[in-house]
Formats: C-alpha cells, sequence, structure tokens
C-alpha cells in the first residue's frame, strides 16, 4: 500500500467520524427540540457540542489505529509523540492539582478560582485522552516510548477517574 492510499483510508475514516458524529448530534436536537430546548439555548448547544466530541472522538480511535500502525517505521515520530503526551498528561495533573487545591481554599472570587473554572475544561478530555495514549503506547515501536505513552494513558485515567468521582459520587467520598 503507498502512501497516498494510506493517507486515503486515515482521512476517510476521520470523515465518517465526522458523518456520525453529525448524525448523533441531529437525533439528539429531533429529540429535544421543544420548549425547554429553546429556554437553554445556550445549554443544549455546549450539550450538542459535548456530543459531538465524544462521539467523533470515539469514532475517530479506528483511523487513528490505523494512522499510528502506518507511521510504525518512523523512530523520530513516536519519540515526538511521547514526549508530548507526557507534556500534555503534565497538564492535566496540574489541572487537577489547582481544581482541587481551589475546592479547600475559602477565598471567593480569588484568581484561583478562576483557574478552577479553566481546570474543569481541561479535566473532560482525560478520559479520551487516555483511551488515545494507550493506543498509542500499544502500537508503539520502542521500549522508551511505549511505557512514555502508557504512563501518559495512567496520568489521564487518573485525571478522569477522580473528575468522574469527584462530580458524580462526591455523596460518598470526596
Amino acid at each position: 500500500m503507498n502512501g497516498l492510499v494510506k493517507s486515503g483510508t486515515v482521512l476517510g475514516g476521520y470523515i465518517i467520524a465526522v458523518f456520525v458524529a453529525s448524525v448523533a448530534v441531529a437525533i439528539r436536537i429531533a429529540r429535544t427540540d421543544g420548549p425547554d430546548a429553546q429556554a437553554s439555548a445556550g445549554m443544549y448547544a455546549f450539550g450538542d457540542a459535548l456530543l459531538f466530541l465524544a462521539v467523533f472522538g470515539v469514532m475517530s480511535l479506528v483511523p487513528t489505529g490505523m494512522a499510528l500502525f502506518f507511521l510504525r517505521p518512523y523512530r523520530w515520530f513516536w519519540t515526538v509523540l511521547s514526549l508530548g503526551t507526557l507534556a500534555l498528561a503534565a497538564t492535566g495533573l496540574a489541572a487537577t492539582a489547582v481544581y482541587v487545591w481551589a475546592s479547600y481554599q475559602a477565598l471567593p472570587r480569588s484568581p484561583l478560582e478562576s483557574w478552577a473554572a479553566l481546570a474543569v475544561l481541561r479535566m473532560l478530555p482525560a478520559p479520551l485522552l487516555a483511551t488515545s495514549f494507550l493506543l498509542s503506547g500499544l502500537l508503539a515501536t520502542t521500549r522508551s516510548s511505549r511505557w512514555a505513552l502508557l504512563v501518559a494513558a495512567g496520568i489521564e485515567g487518573a485525571v478522569g477517574s477522580y473528575a468522574f468521582l469527584h462530580w458524580f459520587a462526591s455523596c460518598c467520598w470526596i
């Protein structure tokens, strides 16, 4: 398979992922069209955006896996990818730390509170990033890249787990 066919296959996979995500959002809009949706249009739009990103993220794992498989022979790619994922995972860890720290501070309207609000946006994609990093780690060709990607997946998994437990099971532990 030449490079053009490989690129076309991966691009086609992403186009299918966009289509499936768009259909999911269209179905959601059709089922929730009413006075509640009109009264809270901004909230529904944000929910639609999150739904699109979630469905697209899951559907794009297949073409991403194909792209990573096609890039296996390029050692420089895996080195850059593993370093980038570790840096990105560090931002997730920092966002979680800021969020936890702000939760225990009693200073309303402080800059820390603003940072904590932004930290939530960084914590939201953690489960998808963990899955992507795990997939990358499983396909990595060098041992150091594999370990770095798996460590990054673990960090993102911990960030996502904390967010889930804090937001959805807060009655039980935090």
